[in-house]
């Protein structure tokens, strides 16, 4: 069962000359109890892509077109009054610099507590700190962390309390945008193994938006791979990421040491990203590609069904690049 079923979203940022095609047709099917890895260079469409499902995004800035179907309804066409009944209790969010957003001149207990009763308002006082300091224990952070105001917190903890805050509510689907950058990765791998637990006690699904290839391999079941706002290949993790078949993919994974196995020679992608206020007639990628065919430049590749579940959108049809 799809929790979350995006097709045809096109994202397109405004100015007063151009439109910055940020995220250009994108569909993407998400199942229940799935943790989904969205990984690509600075500038794919990632962040972009969260925005557009969690509504920030300005109507006056950008222009959305598509569909993002959760749980049954459009996210797009859904009264904003009755989405923010949903916003943080079915789906919720952190960024990578989410701590910001917390009040400096209030405790970090009391903060959580008023955002809690946002959507459950009779809780009792003691049972909502029981939750939040089992919520504290759960991202390794002590109990006198309720009590503190945010500048009495290092970064990572800030990001932590964020973490925590995410999770209040279970919610069935939960978006992590570079939200563990900023831990170290003892930390950042307790945190993961919590919420993978999590997952499986409660169903939730989980998108993580990341550069760090190896928190995907290590804690997602599925990737997808982005290009200027394009998905570029779609799979379990043990396919795309051993034996990718789309070359924007194995640039990335070349350009990624590992710690088992052989030792490899690190290298780049060549180039960089294309101007996305323009519309490409064929593959965006072809300008970068050592594997570029004549036809690149003329037709945009469909995506090529490699195997149940691994699609790959490139004329080289899935065949092996070596």
């Amino acid at each position: 069962m799809a929790v979350l079923d995006i097709k045809n979203l096109n994202v397109a940022y405004k100015s007063r000359n151009e439109k910055v095609f940020a995220v250009d047709n994108v569909s993407l099917s998400i199942s229940e109890g799935d943790s989904v890895g969205i990984v690509g260079e600075s500038g794919s469409g990632k962040s972009t892509l969260a925005m557009a499902i969690l509504r920030l995004l300005s109507e006056n800035d950008t222009e959305i077109t598509g569909e993002i179907d959760f749980k049954g309804k459009d996210l797009l066409k859904m009264d904003i009054n009755e989405f923010n009944k949903i916003r943080w209790k079915e789906l919720a969010v952190v960024f990578q610099k989410s701590m910001n957003a917390l009040s400096p001149i209030h405790k970090i207990g009391s903060q959580l507590e008023d955002i809690y009763r946002v959507h459950e308002p009779k809780i009792a006082k003691q049972k909502l700190k029981e939750k939040i300091l089992s919520l504290f224990k759960l991202v390794n952070l002590s109990d006198r962390v309720y009590n503190l105001y945010p500048h009495e917190l290092s970064g990572g903890m800030l990001q932590r309390v964020s973490i925590a805050l995410s999770l209040i509510h279970k919610p069935p689907l939960l978006i992590l945008d570079e939200a563990t950058t900023a831990l170290d990765v003892v930390t950042q791998g307790q945190i993961l193994s919590e919420i993978q637990k999590l997952e499986q006690d409660i169903k939730m699904t989980r998108i993580m938006i990341t550069h760090d290839m190896s928190v995907v391999a290590n804690s997602c079941k599925k990737v997808v791979v982005m290009y200027a706002g394009k998905i570029m290949e779609v799979g379990n993790v043990e396919d795309v990421l051993i034996k990718p078949t789309h070359p924007y993919t194995q640039g990335l994974m070349k350009s990624f040491p590992t710690l088992k196995g052989e030792k490899k020679e690190l290298s780049g992608i060549k180039g960089f990203l294309p101007n996305m206020s323009e519309k490409n007639k064929g593959c965006i990628f072809a300008p970068r590609c050592s594997f570029v065919q004549e036809v690149c430049h003329k037709v945009a590749p469909k995506e090529f069904e490699i195997k149940s579940g691994h699609l790959s959108a490139c004329h080289l049809h899935g065949s092996e690049i070596n």
